[in-house]
Formats: C-alpha cells, structure tokens, sequence
C-alpha cells in the first residue's frame, strides 16, 4: 500500500511541476490521520492552469491504473480536490491556498521532499 502511494504522489507532484504549479507540498499524514497517507498540494495562477494542473495529474494517474475515487471542484472553482483514497491532491488558487492554510491545519504531518520519495 505504501509503496502505491508513493508512487501517486511521485506522478502526481511531476504532473503538477510539469504544468507549472507553484509551491507544490507534500505532507505524510499517515500518522496522524485515517484519511490518507499523503496530501498533495499546489497553487495555479488562474484556472485554466489550475484545471491543466488536474487534468494531467488524472491522465498520468490513469495511465499508471489509479482511478480517483471523487473529484470536488470545476472548471470554475478555485480549488479542486482530487482523492484516490491514500492521496488527496490539493490544487488551489494562490488566494484560496493562504485563506484555508492547509499546511498549518495539517502542521503536524511530515513535510516530505519530491527526492525522498525515490
């Protein structure tokens, strides 16, 4: 199960780069929470990048045989949830990202570098 996790996370953070994401984070929360092992999160400028950002983290995923189990947010939204169950990923608008702080609510799961996950 780890294992798949962390691969997810490594897609999922170089779909992200690849598009351009701002400040992309990963916490371990696997710890503390029964939600997920990881949370991904990152910032777009606007949303067309920010629905660029969660398109290509769905193809790669899907290319790698990981379905999501629900996606919250739109085309319109700014910020998008996208759980596959032992990784939630996070894409927020800049705004959007400092009002809800998630890595403060979340202050207490292990910040993990995108190289430690090789």
């Amino acid at each position: 199960m780890e294992k798949n996790a962390k691969e997810m996370v490594q897609i999922a953070y170089d779909a992200l780069d690849e598009k351009l994401g701002h400040d992309i984070e990963i916490l371990k929360i696997d710890e503390i929470s029964v939600i997920a092992d990881y949370l991904v999160i990152a910032s777009g400028d606007n949303q067309n990048q920010m629905t660029a950002m969660t398109d290509l983290v769905e193809e790669k995923l899907a290319r790698a045989g990981y379905t999501n189990k629900r996606v919250e947010g739109n085309k319109n939204s700014t910020w998008i949830l996208m759980d596959y169950g032992n990784v939630i990923i996070h894409i927020f608008s800049k705004e959007d990202r400092l009002f809800y702080d998630l890595e403060r609510i979340w202050r207490d799961g292990k910040k993990v570098e995108r190289e430690e996950l090789n």
